[in-house]
């Protein structure tokens, strides 16, 4: 496992300072414009700026929630993530990509708890696994996930998890109808394809059938679509 010290944070640290023009912040001193918000699962394995290629500051907001949820809870009542909603109320961004990725820890707790195979969970981890449990019981009650299947059951409902947080997303009138809307499962273990790292779309503004999303993307990037379900 892999260890740390103060000294080795501090190192890093300056190594990215070092490596900074003097310019690099100028262009957002001021106002920040992200060109798109991208929801990711928290998890140390899954680097939102890398997969995204991201060299400049300003970009990409890059909120991250347990289980890539987009919402939370404000008077008993599921509400869009205010770290989500954020740049699309306040900075103009009209993108919106949700991620999921393969071997979700957030899918496997979620699970677990349903079956009453772990422990109470600490109430800020547990609160996020609650929220995430509803879905995973959903997904285990439809035709298209099946455990027996080569694919992983958790990988199933990873995707199945991006489906529905997209789902949310387009029922909310905080989220304007212009908005675009993309699920994507980052795929580091070899389940979707042999390329490590590469970001599978699995949805657009809702719509997850194959040749609709095929219809999306430059014929370059094909390969980069994708489902499970």
């Amino acid at each position: 496992m892999p260890t740390t010290s103060l000294a080795d944070v501090l190192e890093r640290n300056a190594r990215h300072a070092d490596s900074l023009s003097p310019t690099f912040f100028e262009s957002v001193q001021d106002v920040q414009e992200p060109a798109a918000v991208s929801v990711c699962c928290a998890d140390s394995r899954v680097s939102q700026e890398a997969m995204w290629d991201v060299q400049e500051p300003g970009w990409l907001f890059t909120p991250s929630t347990i289980g890539n949820q987009v919402w939370d809870i404000h008077d008993g009542e599921r509400v869009v993530d205010g770290s989500v909603l954020y740049p699309i109320e306040y900075t103009g961004t009209e993108v919106l990509l949700v991620v999921g990725h393969t071997g979700c820890g957030a899918i496997t707790a979620a699970l677990e708890t349903l079956r009453g195979d772990k422990p109470e969970k600490p109430a800020g981890v547990g609160k996020w696994v609650d929220l995430l449990a509803p879905v995973i019981e959903g997904g285990l009650a439809d035709d298209r996930i099946d455990p027996d299947r080569e694919v992983s059951l958790v990988d199933q409902l990873a995707e199945y998890n991006v489906d529905k947080q997209i789902e949310f997303l387009q029922s909310q009138a905080d989220i304007p109808t212009d908005t675009s809307l993309f699920g994507f499962v980052y795929d580091f273990q070899g389940v979707y394809g042999d390329v490590p790292g590469r970001a599978y779309l699995v949805n657009v503004d809702g719509e997850t059938d194959i040749a609709t999303l095929e219809a999306a993307v430059p014929d370059a990037y094909l390969d980069h679509v994708h489902r499970l379900l």
